[in-house]
């Protein structure tokens, strides 16, 4: 039906914008990840946490092991790729069906999306 078809288009166009806005924030752990980088790259300026860092969250505090911060940024970025490629299979999947109309709805959500 029209109202169906209009329904799916904007159900696409709103996975691509999302889809956009993963990417960007997996930008941004990258760099805060960057930042969180010891300035040397020894052994155990890797494996300790830096000065003025807790090191690990409270609920983890029953760990023997700190991880460092970057080590938390990483395992952020790790999940904002799963969300993007998950995301990036269903627009993919959508736009598959070979229909004009929701082709049309990811590339104006894709646009949206990087544009905002």
């Amino acid at each position: 039906s029209p109202a169906g078809m209009v329904l799916s288009v904007l159900v696409i166009l709103l996975l691509s914008v999302l889809y956009e806005a993963v990417k960007m924030g997996k930008a941004v752990l990258l760099r805060r990840a960057l930042l969180a980088l010891p300035r040397s790259l020894s052994q155990e300026a890797l494996t300790q946490p830096q000065e003025g860092d807790s090191g690990s969250s409270p609920s983890l505090m029953a760990f023997p092991i700190s991880f460092p911060r970057w080590f938390w940024f990483h395992v952020g970025q790790t999940l904002f790729h799963v969300v993007q490629v998950v995301l990036g299979y269903m627009v993919m999947l959508a736009v598959m069906s070979y229909n004009a109309w929701i082709f049309l709805g990811a590339i104006v959500g894709s646009t949206l999306g990087y544009f905002m």
